[in-house]
């Protein structure tokens, strides 16, 4: 992280982009996570489609889950703080990210704020994580994942770790975030660590 974030001059901030893919309970355990840190402030985007994801997978309406934020920008206002690379953020998260956004931030289509902030995120060189969704993948989606990678962006689909022994799908959804507030160098103490394999494994039949 930049000095001025050492020296606690701002706050460390994150964007958080909600697309129309399932998988919307991501981006509000993010948010939920990230407002328990100190110091962090969330700027969040939800895209119209990602609306009706999350009134179908989780029951809430948009309103509550921009109440998680700290800020909150319309997809179309293009003219947002994080359109702008002068404004200082600290990365950007999509999640859950449709092959559509994805698409639109592999061929620089900044024609919402989703899609401008990731471009921005980008140019910047800061960290991008996008949370795709989608299964099988055809030719288009695998080549839009090659472009954001060879750009600089983390492609984080949010496939469960069975090796933790996850018992429910709110552990599954923490393990993956786990991993993601990794990415963005948050202090994450209470994240499960890999310790190794343990013991002997069973004789091969």
């Amino acid at each position: 992280m930049a000095d001025s974030h050492r020296a606690g001059t701002r706050p460390r901030r994150i964007v958080v982009g909600i697309t129309g893919a399932t998988g919307a309970l991501y981006g509000v355990r993010l948010l939920q996570r990230l407002a328990l840190v100190p110091g962090v402030e969330t700027h969040l985007v939800v895209s119209d489609a990602a609306s009706l994801t999350l009134h179908q997978e989780v029951g809430m309406q948009r309103r509550d889950v921009e109440a998680l934020a700290h800020v909150v920008h319309k997809n179309r206002e293009i003219g947002a703080s994080i359109a702008s690379g002068s404004f200082q953020t600290d990365g950007m998260v999509i999640a859950p990210c449709s092959m559509k956004t994805l698409a639109a931030v592999a061929h620089g289509l900044a024609d919402n704020l989703v899609a401008r902030a990731a471009d921005v995120i980008l140019k910047e060189r800061r960290r991008l994580v996008l949370m795709v969704r989608e299964t099988p993948l055809n030719l288009a989606h695998l080549r839009n994942m090659t472009a954001v990678t060879e750009m600089g962006g983390i492609v984080f689909p949010p496939l469960p770790s069975f090796y933790q022994r996850p018992a429910s799908i709110d552990e599954m959804v923490d393990h993956t975030l786990d991993r993601v507030l990794d990415l963005l160098g948050i202090d994450n103490a209470t994240a499960p660590r890999w310790p190794g394999m343990r013991g002997t494994p069973p004789e091969s039949a």
